[in-house]
């Protein structure tokens, strides 16, 4: 048991935002920092446990642009200070329709205004750099050189043991009772012991409205049950990290991959694509039509790419109605931050994390979170509209 009871700062949650946020805490102030994660460290419960996550500055917005260029700063930094390579450069590629649910303008426009080069490509081009995709002439695509892997499981872990490296103290099986904002200082109850900190960072995923209902608050996110699968063609080199990029399919229903990364086959799935679900009652089954929904689009569009599957594993997403994240001072609460990806964020943990770490021992941070705030008008509605197309 642990015998210390008093910190500077606390997180709640140690998946991808709260490890990242732990370690640059610690990084910056040291031993006075406490995660707690009421599962085991790299659960898979969550949100942010498998081999890989893509990562790309290809964005519809600007501001996501320009936060995805800390994301790689970020990520360099962590490599750096571990030693351990944790991204992967493989190019990526939007590609679909000319007419979409998703148009690939708004992602040319947010990058040239951010810098960053890209290519545009038609469906010739495309198969012709890339053999196993099967196009139509009214496809056409961006490709994007920086794009690549994040590598989620080991980037956890690496946080994790650097932020106790720096000082940190995690605890894991500590689910959080109460907490109590007593102005002064923040007091945060677990079955096991009772903890003082001057500040709290919440990261704690799907349960977030959990952790804010110790304030008499609740957010309008909806948790759903994802997947992904790994598929074991009858010949995998074509879909090495060397001869093929990320990708993601621009449409409605969205879908993305990845090359040859953690299993003996490229990994497939439908983005925002599951059913809502409670946290702690989900089943860990594969959705059956999800599945078909994937296999079914790769018949058309990458027939080479299917073969047995290796396995489906689940996720969950918890998702602002507008998909926007959440990075922000709780309202009423000055000593309390909060940061909620919405089922996109992993490439961003570090930054998110860093961001976090600024805000909590600074009071600022010069990262554009304008979008972002827990103010924003569409989290005051309590039946707010949808928008999850990204």
């Amino acid at each position: 048991m642990l015998k210390r009871r008093d910190f500077d700062c606390i997180v709640l949650g140690l998946g991808g935002i709260g490890s990242g946020a732990a370690y640059w805490l610690a990084r910056e102030a040291g031993g006075g920092i406490l995660g707690l994660e009421q599962f085991e460290l790299g659960h898979v419960r969550g949100e942010s446990q498998d081999h890989s996550r893509i990562i790309r500055l290809s964005y519809h917005r600007p501001d996501y642009v320009q936060f995805a260029k800390l994301a790689y700063l970020a990520w360099a930094a962590v490599e750096a200070d571990s030693g351990t390579r944790l991204i992967l450069k493989t190019g990526g590629l939007d590609l679909g329709p000319r007419v979409s649910a998703i148009p690939l303008e708004s992602y040319m426009q947010s990058m040239e205004a951010g810098g960053v080069p890209f290519e545009r490509l038609d469906a010739a081009e495309i198969m012709r750099r890339w053999p196993p995709f099967r196009l139509s002439d009214d496809i056409h695509g961006i490709f994007q050189a920086d794009s690549g892997i994040a590598m989620a499981a080991r980037a956890n872990a690496v946080h994790q043991s650097m932020a106790k490296q720096h000082g940190a103290l995690l605890r894991e099986h500590t689910p959080v009772t109460a907490i109590e904002d007593a102005g002064d200082e923040i007091v945060v109850a677990t079955a096991d012991a009772t903890y003082r900190c001057g500040k709290l960072v919440i990261a704690a995923g799907p349960w977030s409205n959990r952790a804010l209902a110790h304030f008499g608050l609740r957010l309008p996110l909806e948790v759903t049950k994802e997947q992904v699968t790994y598929f074991a063609p009858s010949d995998i080199r074509p879909f090495t990290p060397e001869r093929f990029p990320v990708w993601i399919w621009m449409d409605d229903p969205s879908f993305y991959g990845m090359p040859v990364f953690g299993e003996a086959g490229p990994k497939v799935a439908q983005d925002a694509g599951g059913k809502p679900v409670e946290p702690d009652a989900r089943s860990f089954d594969p959705d059956i039509e999800n599945l078909k929904r994937v296999t079914d689009f790769l018949e058309r569009r990458m027939p080479s790419a299917l073969g047995p599957v290796i396995y489906t594993k689940t996720c969950l997403y918890t998702l602002t109605p507008d998909r926007d994240f959440l990075i922000d001072v709780v309202p009423s609460h000055p000593n309390i931050t909060i940061a909620i990806g919405a089922g996109h964020a992993f490439k961003f943990a570090s930054a998110i994390g860093k961001v976090l770490a600024e805000l909590t021992l600074r009071g600022r941070t010069d990262a554009d979170l304008s979008l972002f705030s827990y103010r924003r008008p569409i989290l005051e509605l309590a039946d707010p509209p949808k928008t999850y197309m990204v």
